[in-house]
């Protein structure tokens, strides 16, 4: 088994995930409402599409906020099998591609890639969005999750995993959007932890902001941006 690629890490990768099947708290609810739900300017009306679902915790998620129209989109069966049980009406088993190749006949609202981008080059990111297009209704946005290596504590997430090939930061995100006639409208702090914890982080980070001469955009270890798509004047193309 030759590990020489980082798409090779792949073949273990059931085993280093360990997969569980997810159970939605509160406070994964909490969450969520502020790293998507008030950003991202959804209600239950709001159709979503997620590619690379994972274990399905987004997906339980929109399923708990009463979404009806939602689908996912994930390759690995051995995460598809560790999904909620009653999700596997709204989940689509195979490639990301290949998805975005076969012509749908409606469009969603939001397109969301949590902790996905990261395991593409720059250059496929672009063509991701791309493809993405097709998939977004008018005035809908996407919405991405990466690690944030503008923040010191970015590299915990974004070395811990030997699939991940472009490492992202706010204004990086923002190149990456522009690249493929995208707008970032917001960056927003993935913010996790107690009440304490986040106040403490809150007040570390206030501190540093005082005394550095350059500082993040976003302080926190993940990043979430949030993109809508540009009108391309054909007669430029």
């Amino acid at each position: 088994m030759a590990f020489d690629k980082p798409e090779d890490f792949y073949q273990s990768y059931a085993a280093y995930k360990g997969y569980l099947t997810p159970v939605i708290k509160p406070k994964h609810l909490r969450w969520y409402d502020h790293e998507f739900w008030i950003p991202a300017r959804c209600t239950a009306d709001t159709s979503v599409l997620e590619l690379g679902s994972g274990t399905g915790e987004f997906l339980s998620y929109l399923k708990q906020k009463g979404v009806s129209r939602f689908q996912g989109v994930e390759q690995d069966k051995d995460a598809v099998a560790a999904m909620e049980s009653g999700l596997e009406p709204h989940v689509h088993v195979g490639d990301i591609w290949d998805y975005l190749d076969t012509p749908s006949a409606e469009a969603f609202d939001r397109v969301v890639m949590l902790d996905v981008l990261e395991h593409f080059s720059p250059g496929d990111g672009v063509r991701l969005l791309g493809r993405i297009k097709d998939s977004i209704a008018p005035g809908g946005f996407v919405v991405a999750r990466v690690p944030n290596m503008g923040s010191p504590w970015g590299g915990n997430h974004q070395f811990a995993d030997l699939t991940h090939k472009t490492a992202y930061t706010a204004k990086s995100l923002e190149q990456l959007g522009l690249a493929a006639s995208y707008k970032a409208l917001a960056f927003v702090a993935q913010r996790r932890g107690s009440p304490f914890r986040r106040l403490a982080e809150d007040t570390l980070h206030w501190i540093l902001s005082k005394v550095l001469t350059v500082t993040p955009e976003v302080w926190t270890a993940n990043i979430i941006v949030i993109w809508e798509s540009l009108v391309v004047d054909e007669a430029d193309n």
